[in-house]
C-alpha cells in the first residue's frame, strides 16, 4: 500500500532580495509505536513478544527507502531584484540616460533581429535553440569577412586580424552572456561553463568540422590535406601562461582575506583584479603582434 505525508516547510518573507537558498530534508528510519504508546515514551511496559513474532510484525510496517534525503533551493528573483533596485534609488521612476538612449539606437537593429527568435514554448525550446544558432553563425562569418576586409584595408596580417578583431567581436556576446550568468547565479557555474563550453565548441567543433571537410575534399582529389602551422605553437604556448596567472589569481582572492570570493570581494579588490586580467589581454595582443611582425623570435 502507497502511503504519502506533507511536511510543510514554513518560508519567511522578509521582502529583501536574496541570493538562491537550500536546505536538505532528510528522513530518519521510522520508529514502531505500539497503540497508544507516543514517539519518546519508554518500552518498559512493552509486552514481550518472540523474535518470529516480531518479524511477522514489522513485515507490513513502514521502512526507509533509497532515497533519503531531499535538497530543496528556493530560486533567487532577478526581477525584484531590479525592481528592488529602482525602488531603493529615488523611489520615482527612473527616465533613460543619454547613455541608454545612444545604446538604444546603436543596437537597435540586433534587437529587432533577434526578436524573430521564437519563444522557449515551441518544440520543448528546440525552435529558440536551432534558430538562434543559426543566427549566431550567420553573424560570426559575417564578423570574420568583414575582419579579414579591415585587415587587408589597413594592411594588418591575417594573424593579428584575427586575434584582435575577430576574437574580439565573437567573444564580447559570450563575456556578456557570462556576466548575466554570474550575477544571477549563487556559485557562478552557468558562467564558468557557458565560458569552457563556448570555447570547447569553437576549438573542437569549428576547427574540427571545417578541417574535416578540406581533409575529405583534398582527399577525393588525390592530394594531401596539409595546414601551416604558423605561429599557432606561440599562441599557445602565450595563451597558456596567461590562463595559468588568471588561475592563481583567482585561487589568491578565494582566501578568508578577501571577503566575497573570487568574483566579489571590496571593491579595490575587483577594480585591480579587472584590470590585471585585461592587461594580460593587451599584453597577449601585444606579443602576438609583435611575433607576427618578426620583432620576436618564435619557436
Amino acid at each position: 500500500m502507497l502511503s504519502w505525508k506533507v511536511i510543510e516547510v514554513k518560508i519567511i518573507d522578509d521582502e529583501e532580495y536574496e541570493k538562491n537558498k537550500t536546505f536538505i530534508v532528510e528522513l530518519g528510519e521510522p520508529v514502531l509505536l505500539e497503540i497508544g504508546q507516543k514517539h519518546g515514551d519508554s518500552n518498559e511496559n512493552k509486552p514481550l513478544v518472540g523474535a518470529e513474532e516480531e518479524e511477522v510484525a514489522k513485515m507490513g510496517c513502514p521502512s526507509l527507502g533509497e532515497h533519503t534525503q531531499l535538497e530543496v533551493m528556493i530560486e533567487e528573483s532577478y526581477e525584484f531584484k531590479v525592481r528592488d533596485d529602482d525602488e531603493e534609488e529615488s523611489g520615482e521612476e527612473r527616465l533613460p540616460s543619454c547613455f541608454d538612449y545612444i545604446m538604444h539606437f546603436l543596437t537597435v537593429f540586433w534587437k529587432v533581429l533577434f526578436a524573430f527568435v521564437p519563444p522557449t514554448e515551441y518544440w520543448n525550446g528546440w525552435a529558440c535553440f536551432f534558430v538562434s544558432i543559426s543566427l549566431i553563425g550567420i553573424l560570426t562569418a559575417i564578423t570574420g569577412d568583414l575582419a579579414s576586409h579591415f585587415g587587408c584595408t589597413i594592411g594588418l596580417k591575417d594573424s593579428v586580424t584575427a586575434v584582435v578583431f575577430v576574437a574580439l567581436g565573437t567573444s564580447v556576446p559570450d563575456t556578456f552572456a557570462s556576466k548575466v550568468a554570474a550575477i544571477q547565479d549563487q556559485y557562478a557555474d552557468a558562467s564558468i561553463g557557458n565560458v569552457t563550453g563556448s570555447n570547447a565548441v569553437n576549438v573542437f567543433l569549428g576547427i574540427g568540422v571545417a578541417w574535416t571537410i578540406a581533409a575529405i575534399a583534398w582527399r577525393s582529389k588525390g592530394k594531401p590535406f596539409k595546414v601551416d602551422p604558423g605561429n599557432l605553437a606561440f599562441s599557445v604556448t602565450l595563451f597558456t601562461i596567461m590562463a595559468v596567472v588568471c588561475v592563481l589569481m583567482l585561487l589568491y582572492r578565494r582566501r578568508p582575506t578577501v571577503a566575497g570570493g573570487e568574483l566579489g570581494g571590496p571593491r579595490t579588490c575587483k577594480l585591480l583584479t579587472s584590470l590585471l586580467f585585461v592587461s594580460l589581454w593587451l599584453i597577449y595582443i601585444l606579443l602576438a603582434s609583435m611575433e607576427a611582425y618578426c620583432h620576436i623570435q618564435a619557436f
